[in-house]
């Protein structure tokens, strides 16, 4: 999901991420041009922190970068840019910056640095994502696996690949006293192995205040006296961040699938649900137009249909050719994941026919890939960094009773995630009992200064509810873009109407009509 302060044990999570990518190698103090070639730091250089500013970049292969084994682009560079784990210790402990280039093929403008999301997505392939568009004759595509991510070093570790699996057969649904405080104390524990596998002082620094930090280091020595920014769903956040943290180093921002950095993050989960149950019902309304659709042909008996073929996996997992077999948590998780785009109803059509058959290979693929789990077992640090993120980013929600009416709030605005077992209690998250601060708070944005950035957020997403980007653009004085479908993120993604005007914008500054929707 994005960023919450508490997550429904009703609701797994939903990662807010548009792409799974991977990325790894090395960064070396110096200077940096666009092919490594030593020239003078572009833009202001904070006190203090001018070796990091001053580095050279050393672009070679990308070979080994990738985390989940998957090939990169032909056409990418990899390095690493080493930054300070504490920038208010720079010449203590340093951390090392994958990053990836897709090389301008034109006249170029400069660097367009991007993100995808999560928290706790690898953002390494994503600097394949203009190739084919306008853009990629324009700009040198960046992209980076923020601190604690993917081919970044240090990594946030909290599991190793058995505990993970094991992790994924638990379902966490009773809810009375002694149910919750098994799982308070299954939460707590993973927040003390969090600690023990990464380490307190690098836990304390993997959220967006250093991630934005680290960007401009990354601005700095790419040559871009100013930033040009292309955020997906969390990585809106970062821009945001960013936008407010260095004013007057932001050339060009779009921010699609937008978070709301004032909205209060329990209420942001309840919204989430809120968007996923709209997603769930246009995906029944769809399937239902096929003859063989396992939620029948009554709109009105969807959700009791649903639940009848995955509730009693709570008690008897469904077999699978994988000798995990279907846990009710990885049904729940694959189908979330589905919801995700129209692009994956499909499968999920053909998931619950296979469940009504009793076998659930299908959800476990869309489960696995929503987990980050490789075909060899191992997997991704993606939810390791989602928490760890998430937990530092905003205050933890530790009075049981607030917990508690949410849970029963959530269940009702998204009932086709409700196993009927809500008591009105609920368990403390990992939040609670995590062992660093948090540093930041639901705030409003105040970024004096800044040119106009432009917002775009789709009517029925499920994941960063439409009105969060109504919200953030008039925080930041920017243009909304609204794209009319049932999707999380658009950018990019062969819409012309919004592509268009995105490239336009990024490419010649030219800022989209007020109130464009596509």
């Amino acid at each position: 999901m994005s960023k919450s302060a508490w997550v429904p044990a009703a609701f797994a999570g939903c990662l807010a991420i548009v792409l799974v990518v991977a990325g790894c190698a090395s960064g070396v103090r110096g200077t940096a041009g666009p092919d490594g070639a030593a020239t003078a730091p572009s833009g202001p250089v904070p006190a203090g922190l001018e070796d990091f500013y001053t580095q050279q970049v050393d672009w070679g292969s990308c070979d080994g970068y990738s985390t989940d084994g998957s090939p990169l682009g032909d056409n990418l560079d990899c390095a690493k840019v080493t930054v300070p784990n504490d920038y208010a210790n720079p010449g203590g402990a340093t951390v090392h910056i994958a990053v990836s280039r897709s090389k301008a093929t034109g006249d170029k403008v400069g660097s367009l640095l991007v993100n995808p999301g999560g928290p706790g997505a690898s953002g390494i392939g994503l600097a394949s994502v203009a190739d084919g568009t306008d853009l990629e004759e324009r700009f040198d595509v960046i992209g980076f696996d923020p601190r604690g991510i993917g081919a970044s070093t240090p990594q946030v570790a909290c599991l190793t690949a058995a505990e993970a699996d094991a992790k994924r057969k638990e379902n966490d649904v009773d809810m009375s006293p002694a149910g919750i405080a098994r799982i308070e104390a299954e939460n707590r524990e993973y927040a003390n192995n969090c600690a023990e596998r990464t380490g307190v002082d690098v836990l304390a620094h993997v959220g967006t205040y250093d991630v934005v930090r680290d960007m401009d280091v990354i601005r700095a020595v790419l040559g871009d006296e100013k930033l040009n920014y292309l955020g997906y769903s969390y990585g809106t956040r970062l821009g945001s961040t960013y936008a407010e943290t260095f004013p007057g180093n932001v050339r060009a921002m779009v921010l699609d699938g937008a978070l709301d950095p004032e909205q209060d993050p329990t209420e942001e989960v309840i919204l989430q649900g809120a968007g996923f149950q709209d997603a769930f019902d246009a995906f029944a309304a769809e399937c239902m137009q096929q003859a063989d659709c396992a939620l029948g042909n009554d709109p009105a008996q969807a959700i009791a249909r649903f639940r009848a073929l995955v509730d009693p996996l709570i008690d008897q997992p469904a077999a699978t050719t994988d000798p995990r077999g279907l846990s009710y948590g990885d049904a729940i998780t694959g189908v979330q994941q589905a919801l995700y785009t129209p692009n994956l109803w499909g499968l999920l059509r053909g998931g619950l026919e296979s469940l009504e058959s009793g076998t659930g290979d299908s959800l476990l693929t869309l489960a696995d890939l929503y987990e980050g789990r490789s075909n060899d077992g191992t997997y991704s640090n993606l939810n390791d960094a989602f928490t760890a993120i998430r937990c530092v980013d905003d205050p933890p929600v530790t009075d049981p009773a607030v917990v508690g009416e949410a849970d029963t709030r959530f269940r009702q605005v998204a009932p086709f995630l409700d196993d009927g077992r809500g008591t009105g209690n609920a368990p403390l998250d990992t939040c609670a009992f995590w062992p660093v601060p948090n540093t930041g708070t639901p705030h409003t944005i105040v970024a004096p200064g800044i040119p106009p950035v432009v917002v775009v957020s789709t009517t029925e997403d499920p994941a960063t509810p439409y009105q969060a980007g109504v919200d953030l653009a008039k925080q930041m004085n920017g243009v909304l873009v609204t794209n009319r479908g049932t999707q999380h993120t658009v950018v990019l993604n062969g819409k012309a109407c919004v592509d268009d005007a995105v490239t336009d914008y990024l490419a010649d500054l030219t800022v989209p009509p007020a109130d464009l929707t596509c």
